[in-house]
């Protein structure tokens, strides 16, 4: 499956990186080697990740998520066109913060969470009353979601932190976008399954 393979690529890459300082400098997103014509790191910031907590978090998300996204979006694109959809996400989360923050050298984001919220937000238009643990409570998808935008809105006004929550808005944004230009119609889907909660039935 593609998305094993890029939990397995990313969980060796990461680790390799934490023992290996130069090989992170090397692959973190910072506006300055960008510049300079390093444009890979637009890509490779979302194999690499802070510490173990960032690096459990995003791969255990992708991990659910993404083996049902893969097979549900494979029958269209096919698992190749999965996987550039994967890695598309991560290029496209970084964009806008890549043209905020192109002349800052004190900027730097690594993390798979553009990529890892764009596989979430797909599953989310697919079934939007999913049961979601979040801190092992359940929530439905739905209420998540739009926790999640208001959250990542407030934050990026208000940084307090070096994550990149723009990314996590903008990766979450491309996953619906791409999902409604693949199939039109799951947008009427979404539609029926909001006006109809399960627990109401």
């Amino acid at each position: 499956m593609i998305t094993l393979a890029l939990i397995a690529v990313t969980v060796v890459v990461s680790m390799l990186a934490w023992q290996r300082p130069d090989w992170l400098d090397r692959l973190v997103y910072w506006p300055p080697a960008v510049a300079r014509g390093e444009w890979w790191r637009l890509l490779s910031h979302g194999f690499v990740h802070a510490d173990g907590t960032h690096l459990a978090f995003n791969m255990i998300t992708l991990y659910f998520f993404g083996r049902i996204m893969e097979p549900a979006l494979a029958g269209r694109i096919g698992p190749i066109g999965f996987l550039l959809f994967y890695l598309a996400a991560i290029v496209v989360a970084m964009l806008p913060s890549h043209f905020r923050h192109r002349r800052d050298p004190h900027y730097r984001s690594l993390g798979a969470s553009g990529a890892v919220s764009a596989v979430l937000f797909a599953y989310i238009l697919l079934d939007p009353w999913a049961m979601l643990l979040v801190f092992v409570l359940p929530v439905p998808a739905i209420l998540f979601a739009a926790a999640y935008v208001a959250y990542s809105v407030y934050a990026m006004r208000n940084p307090r932190s070096r994550i990149n929550h723009g990314a996590h808005l903008w990766g979450g944004l491309w996953g619906v976008v791409f999902l409604v230009v693949l199939e039109p119609r799951v947008v009427g889907h979404f539609l029926r399954s909001l006006s109809a909660p399960p627990f109401f039935n």
